[in-house]
């Protein structure tokens, strides 16, 4: 989605950055906190945490976007809804005050649009994601996630399209639900032998992608 209206607004503000190292968290689940985060530059991940300590990651987060749920506009401080690790060497978030965000969405007809079609998308984008998880079997999760991978970080080579980040079996396992990541390993090797990917210096090369969306129920 467009998100010229959310960068006009950082724009014509002078909000705090906060610069990050890989593999640091930003947030963690349940932690309160009284700021709103928008994803400046570098890739986020977020995830969840079991009551068994069992972590299911959500998203991977590479462009600006608005990284933290506001939800109501007048407790000073909320309850982290999920973990935001750093997953690239550094990234930049802009640090809000959420009553302030808040105010100034209520004050702007296209920043109420802008948000309201956010969670519109991300609500959408969730349902579809779980339909694809409960009805393709692990290894269909497994094609959903690959696919949403080249979605995010998928870029044309001659070769086919590859998946420009590292992201490891015991990764794509915590998006799927699978407790093993050498069922993941498993799965992988399948998809090789069927000609879907490749791995190219630790990277998913998509060589066909019709073997995956045949194996993903839309």
């Amino acid at each position: 989605m467009d998100s010229q209206v959310l960068q006009d607004y950082l724009d014509n503000h002078s909000f705090s950055v906060v610069v990050k190292k890989k593999k640091t968290y930003l947030t963690y689940e349940g932690l309160q906190d009284r700021y709103a985060y928008v994803l400046k530059s570098g890739i986020i991940k977020t995830s969840v945490i079991s009551r068994d300590g069992r972590e299911f990651n959500l998203r991977y987060i590479n462009s600006l976007e608005i990284v933290s749920l506001l939800r109501d506009e007048y407790s000073q401080f909320i309850d982290a809804p999920f973990n935001i690790r750093i997953e690239s060497e550094k990234a930049e978030l802009y640090q809000i005050d959420r009553v302030q965000f808040w105010q100034d969405i209520n004050k702007s007809k296209s920043l109420q649009m802008y948000v309201k079609n956010y969670y519109r998308v991300r609500l959408l984008h969730s349902m579809k994601k779980m339909q694809q998880m409960l009805m393709n079997g692990k290894f269909g999760a497994v094609c959903t996630q690959i696919y949403e991978l080249y979605d995010t970080f998928g870029v044309s080579t001659n070769e086919g399209l590859l998946i420009d980040f590292v992201v490891t079996n015991e990764e794509i396992a915590h998006f799927c639900g699978i407790t093993s990541a050498s069922s993941v390993n498993r799965m992988m090797q399948q998809l090789k032998d069927l000609g879907g990917i490749k791995i190219q210096d630790r990277k998913i090369l998509i060589t066909d992608l019709a073997i995956l969306k045949d194996n993903i129920i839309v």
